[in-house]
């Protein structure tokens, strides 16, 4: 037999297979790269989209924002009208109210008294004033608790006024106080 030396074909076989294999190993390598590289750009572009979305809902949040105040604030400017409204309503319809107290006032004010200070916050008339006796304060109440007008009159104090030049020995000081009743408000609940 013929000695045949087959170690060099080995070899060659060996490193045309090695070869093959980095090749192989640098192109699965290349293609993990490009597929990591490209599932890269595509996150970036996502995320890109995405913080566009953001932005231009975050945006619209914003002029939705300055449009709920624009809407409180014009709901605070409708009830301060409404409010004023019903506060001239009032007035319109209390205008003649004004005129029947002091009416009423010199109707109910008794022979012997006359006034010298009258105050009315909300619907409680204080005055001050003289009289010439004690029953005529008493006359005044009276006719301001017969009144429609009137009610509850409440004397605060009385003193007595012996110097009053205009009514003698018996003359008294006095602070009486009462409520005035709104008598639209009556009809008002009646109906």
């Amino acid at each position: 037999m013929a000695n045949i030396n087959l170690l060099p074909w080995r070899e060659w076989e060996r490193e045309r297979k090695q070869k093959e294999f980095l090749a192989q190993t640098g192109a699965a390598l290349l293609f993990a790269v490009l597929i990591i590289l490209g599932t890269g750009q595509f996150l970036n572009a996502a995320i890109e989209s995405q913080d566009g979305r953001n932005a231009f809902l975050e945006r619209k949040i914003k002029d939705l924002d300055k449009k709920i105040a624009e809407i409180r604030d014009l709901r605070k400017q409708r009830e301060d009208l409404l409010a004023r409204m019903r506060v001239i309503q009032e007035l319109q319809g209390n205008r003649s109210v004004i005129v029947r107290v002091f009416d009423q006032m010199v109707h109910t004010l008794a022979k012997g008294v006359h006034y010298s200070e009258l105050k009315m916050e909300g619907n409680v008339v204080t005055l001050e004033g003289v009289a010439e006796s004690n029953n005529r304060i008493s006359a005044l109440m009276r006719n301001l608790d017969g009144s429609e007008l009137f009610t509850d009159p409440n004397l605060k104090s009385i003193k007595e006024d012996p110097q009053n030049p205009n009514y003698g020995e018996q003359a008294s000081r006095f602070d009486l106080s009462f409520v005035q009743v709104n008598p639209n408000a009556e009809k008002e609940e009646e109906l």
